[in-house]
């Protein structure tokens, strides 16, 4: 690697002596590689720009393929054409270089459309060669550290990432036709709350401050809800200081949005219409393949009962405390300690079991209900039955996507669940401020939460979390 950058270090000390800039300024790139492509009419004159992918010299010309983000397109170089300085300056050129180039459009004796170019621009020299020899990236750990090249090297990577971009596009549009209104709350939070889950934590100088990075922002969508806002939603960044996996990320996206006079049953109805909406838009199709599974999106969707499913898989029954869970599910074979458990470990728990097993079949995603109440701290209980909470969540091919409820707006209960849960934990703080925006009168509502991370994975068929986020967290690098 050394004497090829030295090689390179040379190329750029040549083009210096030429007088030409290496890292070239602004170029006037009229158009992309692929609409050059698409809208070929013959010989007319073209500005473009890329990233060389190929070089194959053959004496008094050259034929060179350059890359942008939307497709590649070749370059055809002629001594007689640019002259012997030019052509001279041509020779330091080395795959990896972005360049730009004018000239006229023509097609080869294949039929491959190509420029004639006139003359070139040398926009930034790369010192480093392009991975494996643009035969491509690997090395998983080495494509998620080093994004850029996984870009260069895998188009099928870069594909799913506009991919991603234009989902979330969507999702904003679907919201905005419905009335909603998007806002943003903060990151940076007194106290954590709205999910279970461990903050980051940090400190703010001037105020001399504890502050913690937010695990979601439902408590200050909901304060709007108070406000009079009546249907909102953010796209949020949250944070959550715990383990890293196929399926979890220390930083996340998250759709949340909140609609009052409403209840769990319209964000039901809600998370079925935007999911085909989405297949629609984006794919053309309600059917999908996730893991060799196909899952039809068409509503209506599954429904089955958490507690009919505890009951019948490990008799544990809503009347039964956490510990009692914990010695069940271990009877069953479920590797959990019973000492000090807590809460959240459990949630996750019967979550990891309940999704796939759950789900393992079915070509529908599927919405499990009825969950226990003391599971919900932030949720209305059944009418029917006050051991139940109104609660949904969305498994689709065993992942689990979504989550929601009807808003608990009782501020005597809230501070009750709140000192429950806290007791529970042994730990944390009572948002005394959202009980205090309850007792002004928040209006019925009902509340939803969509992983994006985890629905770009179903839709673009990928395993691993760390396939759609572009800079995933990694253990530090040596």
């Amino acid at each position: 690697m050394e004497d090829i950058v030295n090689i390179r270090l040379n190329k750029k000390k040549t083009l210096e002596q030429e007088g030409i800039f290496p890292y070239g300024r602004k170029f006037n790139k009229t158009d992309t590689l692929k609409a050059v492509v698409d809208n070929y009419k013959g010989e007319v004159e073209v500005s473009t720009a890329g990233r060389v992918t190929t070089i194959r010299s053959h004496g008094g010309s050259i034929f060179c393929d350059i890359k942008d983000f939307t497709g590649k397109l070749q370059l055809y170089f002629k001594k007689d054409v640019l002259g012997d300085k030019n052509f001279r300056i041509l020779q330091q050129i080395d795959i990896g270089d972005i360049i730009g180039v004018r000239g006229k459009l023509f097609k080869t004796h294949r039929g491959e459309i190509t420029i004639n170019v006139s003359s070139f621009s040398p926009l930034s020299k790369a010192l480093r060669p392009l991975p494996e020899k643009w035969h491509g990236l690997k090395d998983i750990e080495a494509r998620y550290r080093q994004r850029y090249l996984d870009f260069i090297a895998n188009d099928e990577v870069k594909d799913i990432f506009i991919f991603r971009s234009r989902l979330i596009m969507k999702i904003r549009s679907f919201f905005d036709e419905r009335g909603y209104l998007e806002v943003e709350t903060p990151m940076l939070q007194p106290i954590p709350g709205g999910a279970a889950g461990k903050p980051f934590k940090t400190h703010h100088n001037v105020y001399d401050v504890d502050l913690f990075m937010r695990i979601a922002p439902e408590l200050y969508l909901k304060r709007l809800l108070v406000g009079g806002l009546d249907k909102v939603y953010e796209i949020n960044k949250s944070f959550r200081n715990e383990g890293v996996s196929p399926r979890h990320n220390p930083e996340f996206t998250m759709l949340e949005a909140y609609t009052a006079y409403a209840d769990y049953n319209d964000m039901m109805e809600i998370t079925e219409s935007l999911t085909v909406y989405l297949a629609k838009e984006l794919l053309g199709k309600t059917e999908i393949v996730y893991k060799e599974k196909n899952i039809d999106l068409k509503p209506p969707w599954r429904r089955i009962s958490f507690a009919r499913v505890m009951k019948e898989n490990f008799n544990i029954t809503k009347d039964d405390k956490p510990s009692v869970w914990a010695e069940k599910l271990k009877a069953k074979g479920v590797d959990i300690e019973t000492k000090d458990i807590s809460r959240t470990k459990l949630i996750n728990i019967i979550a990891d079991v309940l999704g796939p097993k759950e789900d393992k079949t079915s070509t529908k995603p599927t919405f499990v209900i009825d969950y226990f109440t003391e599971l919900c701290p932030l949720a209305k209980t059944k009418d029917d039955d006050p051991s139940l909470s109104e609660r949904f969540e969305l498994y689709i091919g065993g992942l689990e996507i979504a989550n929601a409820y009807s808003e608990l707006n009782d501020p005597i209960q809230q501070r009750e669940r709140f000192k429950q849960q806290i007791e529970a934990k042994g730990e944390g703080e009572l948002d005394e401020d959202y009980v205090t925006a309850l007792e002004y009168g928040m209006p019925p509502a009902g509340g939803l939460g969509i992983g994006i991370d985890r629905l770009a994975m179903i839709f673009t068929d990928q395993e691993s979390i760390r396939e759609v986020i572009l800079f995933p967290q990694l253990k530090p690098g040596k």
